[in-house]
């Protein structure tokens, strides 16, 4: 199961009552963390998540809501007794912007290993396990989305085991899709399994307008995490020249990719209560979460 927290959503400036926008998924003892804007690590203490098993980074772009916090978070990261490697996502302009701000933060018991992703195409690569996908967004500057699916093993049958005479001690290598030999014969997952069970997806895409492509890419997931900075469509005009979305339009990417839940995030500042709009946005897409600061979900 995939354990995920969005520990802020707020957009621009961290409020009172809002934490900026960050995205928490952990799996398998690790966890990676979406964006890291200032006290970031307050944020994520706050809602239960252990900074200690961080094990990767991903950023979207160098706007400051999004990363200024990053000394702070290594720093804290730290002084919970991380040893080892974090390692960090994102396209080249952040690299240099990490850097900069390492300058601060100097000396750390852990290592930060850098991973270049495309600013023009679709990425895919591995992290523990779990398939990860990035995609450029349209935003002022440089600035990408990202999903996270895991493909679940097929259900194992112990009966069809036995009835085979399969030693217990080959059971695990035949789950994991491995084929065993036993007396000359080939025993082949698929004998001893069940039917397939569905992958588990999550999507991500603040800061950005509106395109087409995010429907494909957010097909099927069991959660779309997506911005509203406002949840009137008065200011579409508005956010489209600033490089953002309102309710409504993140609404119809969670209709039209199947997805089925949707939390809203990223609000503006000047959102004061985003709940108003909820009942017009559940006509759009019933499973829509007007999210808080803290919002929980675990995936089965």
């Amino acid at each position: 199961m995939i354990d995920v927290c969005l520990a802020g959503t707020g957009g621009m400036l961290p409020m009172p009552e809002r934490w900026l926008t960050c995205f928490w998924l952990e799996y398998n003892g690790k966890a990676c963390l979406i964006d890291c804007g200032e006290g970031t690590q307050i944020t994520l203490s706050k809602n239960g998540c252990k900074i200690s098993r961080l094990d990767a980074l991903f950023i979207t772009h160098i706007h400051a809501d999004h990363i200024s916090g990053l000394p702070g978070l290594l720093l804290s990261l730290g002084n919970y007794g991380k040893t080892g490697v974090l390692k960090i996502y994102s396209h080249s302009e952040v690299y240099g912007i990490i850097k900069s701000l390492c300058c601060i933060c100097p000396v750390l018991p852990f290592e930060i290993e850098f991973h270049e992703l495309s600013s023009d195409n679709i990425s895919e690569f591995k992290w523990n396990d779990i398939d990860v996908k990035s995609i450029p967004l349209k935003h002022s500057i440089e600035c990408l989305g990202y999903s996270f699916t895991l493909n679940r093993k097929p259900v194992f049958n112990p009966q069809k085991a036995k009835s085979l005479n399969i030693d217990v001690k080959y059971w695990k290598t035949l789950h994991e899709g491995k084929n065993i030999e036993i007396d000359g014969n080939i025993i082949t997952s698929d004998m001893v399994t069940d039917e397939k069970r569905l992958p588990l997806k999550i999507t991500y895409m603040t800061d950005s307008v509106y395109f087409d492509e995010m429907i494909d890419f957010a097909e099927n997931s069991d959660l779309l995490v997506c911005e509203g900075m406002y949840g009137d469509d008065e200011y579409i005009d508005k956010m489209r020249e600033k490089g953002h979305m309102v309710f409504s339009q993140s609404a119809k990417v969670a209709l039209e990719s199947h997805s089925k839940k949707l939390w809203l995030t990223h609000y503006s500042p000047a959102l004061v209560n985003p709940f108003e709009y909820e009942e017009n946005i559940k006509k759009i897409f019933t499973n829509t979460v007007i999210s808080r600061d803290g919002e929980r979900m675990t995936l089965k």
